[in-house]
Parts: C-alpha cells; structure tokens; sequence
C-alpha cells in the first residue's frame, strides 16, 4: 500500500506543470495596446489565466515588463489560431479579447493592476 502511494504522489508531482501549461499561451502584440490603466508595447508576451471558468483572472506578462493582471471570461471557442481583438476609443487602442486556438478570453473591465 505504501508503493502504491508513492507512485500515486510522484505521478500527482509530475502532474502539476502539465496542468499549469494547459492555462498559458505566447501571444505577439503587433501594436502598442492598452490593458487597463497599463500601456503594452508590441513584442512576445505570455497570457496565463487562473481560477474556475467562466470567469478567471488573466495575467499578460513579458521579461523585463511588469505583468498585469485584468479579470476575464474564458469562453470555449474553435478559433484555430491565435489572434487579439482591439478596440479604438479616444485614439487609444484597447485590448478587448484573445483568441486563443480552443477558447477566447474576453478581458470584462477596463481597469488592470501593474502588480
């Protein structure tokens, strides 16, 4: 019984990065785009989303860039590509959604924290 809950703690063990991968994505942002308060200049950026769907926290973060951390709605979607959706408002470009290959998130306030 005791090999038998070892085995069970490794593979558990060995579970967790499979799991923690499956809520993270790289994005490319071609343009500047405005998450929040937060100004983000294009380049790579990776995109991890925590908590129970439909509604997650979303975090965008890059090396050497501060993450931002917004509340959004996953929604399951067949996009098949990876894409960002914006919105100008006041000559600002907003990010209003990304669309990820098997679901969307769709950023739900305007307000982000740089923390």
């Amino acid at each position: 019984m005791k090999r038998f809950l070892s085995c069970a703690l490794v593979l558990a063990a060995l579970s967790i990065p499979a799991f923690a991968a499956k809520n993270s994505q790289s994005i490319t942002l071609t343009d500047s785009v405005k998450v929040g308060s937060t100004q983000l200049a294009p380049g790579s950026y990776k995109v991890t989303w925590t908590g129970a769907a439909p509604n997650v926290q979303l975090t965008i973060s890059a090396r050497g860039v501060t993450p931002v951390t917004v509340p959004a709605k996953l929604v399951d979607a067949k996009n098949g590509h990876v894409a960002v959706q914006t919105n100008v408002v006041n000559g600002a470009t907003i990010l209003q959604a990304i669309h990820l290959d098997n679901a969307s998130l769709l950023l739900t306030t305007t307000s982000a924290s740089g923390e």
